[in-house]
């Protein structure tokens, strides 16, 4: 069977009524929030995201992990406060993904993390540069439940690679990732499902073919291509790839550059989605690296109380009614025509 069909059917079998029913009760709020222009929620999250660690070994150029640029503490999340909200929520979420900044397998616990969210029958995910992928780790994850695992590659020689990922060597991300397969042979597994995912940058764009023979070669499930985000674009910036369709930028006339796509008075992020910081802030999405917008601490109240505060409900009202004004959303590109 198609490793992709595979990876949707371990998805929906782990939807219960429950699952369910929360999903249409979110869907319905946001299409009564989108027409009414007031914002209302009436479920919980259908998607949660969890930060491991702000920690990370590489310094990739665009990232503010890499750049060790956060004005925010850097740590470690905790099993036990990872524990306590799972318990809360986990009848309700049927997505957990392990990823925010910084680097998932840093944290000693992270695995012990998926395993426990596994066994509440939630679908796991995380990204990874693969660094820390030897044997004992690769069979560990396996072992974990894990039901995704994506694997940053933007390059398929060290030359290419350590132009984006520096600091990174692309030897170990090939071991690593044969690690992850020969385990899912050996003991028999489907997942973790192997994504390999190709950040498109102008030093990589010449590459994009050749991702996809080194994924067959290696028996990763998938390649995935994503577009970068830049921090500083309106100039120009060396990293915007030359092929139109994997940049993110368009160039205008007067030489400057801009974002492609139309800014929408909506986001279907900020209702079926949320992220926790390693500390336990919530911020709207994954566009809020440094936690400016922070809408609550789960060290102070429950999940549950902080998704329908006012806090919540009146940042979703201020993307209803003008999410141009909202810093973080000014670069973002992901969504904004989902569900329009």
């Amino acid at each position: 069977m198609n490793s992709r069909i595979t990876d949707g059917l371990n998805y929906f079998s782990k939807l219960s009524f429950r699952r369910i029913w929360n999903a249409v009760k979110v869907v319905s709020s946001f299409y009564f929030s989108k027409w009414s222009k007031k914002s209302v929620q009436w479920g919980i999250p259908i998607s949660l995201t969890f930060e491991p660690t702000t920690s990370c070994n590489l310094r990739c150029p665009e990232c503010p992990s890499g750049l060790r640029e956060f004005t925010r503490p850097t740590g470690m999340l905790q099993n036990d406060f990872f524990r306590k909200t799972i318990d809360e929520v986990y009848k309700e979420i049927s997505y957990l993904i392990f990823y925010f900044q910084g680097e998932p397998y840093l944290n000693p616990k992270f695995l012990e993390m998926v395993k426990y969210a596994s066994a509440k029958r939630i679908y796991t995910a995380t990204s990874t540069n693969a660094h820390y992928l030897d044997d004992t780790n690769a069979r560990k994850t396996v072992e974990s439940g894990l039901d995704r695992l994506i694997i940053s590659i933007d390059g398929t020689t060290q030359e290419t690679y350590q132009q984006y990922r520096i600091g990174g060597d692309l030897k170990k991300v090939i071991e690593g990732t044969e690690n992850v397969v020969k385990w899912k042979k050996e003991l028999k597994s489907i997942t973790p499902h192997v994504i390999f995912q190709f950040l498109v940058v102008k030093p990589n764009e010449h590459q994009i073919k050749d991702v996809e023979a080194l994924a067959r070669k290696l028996g990763v499930d998938e390649v995935r291509y994503k577009t970068a985000q830049m921090y500083d674009y309106v100039n120009g910036n060396a990293l915007i790839p030359s092929i139109a369709k994997y940049a993110r930028y368009q160039k205008s006339e007067d030489g400057t550059y801009s974002i492609k796509n139309e800014m929408l008075n909506h986001c279907w992020r900020l209702w079926h989605s949320t992220v926790i910081t390693w500390d336990g802030l919530v911020v709207p999405c994954c566009f809020d690296k440094d936690a400016k917008h922070q809408l609550g601490d789960l060290k102070k109240m429950s999940f549950r109380e902080l998704w329908s505060s006012k806090e919540y409900n009146n940042f979703r009202a201020s993307v209803l009614r003008s999410r141009a004004e909202i810093d973080i959303c000014k670069n973002c590109t992901e969504g904004t025509k989902v569900w329009a």
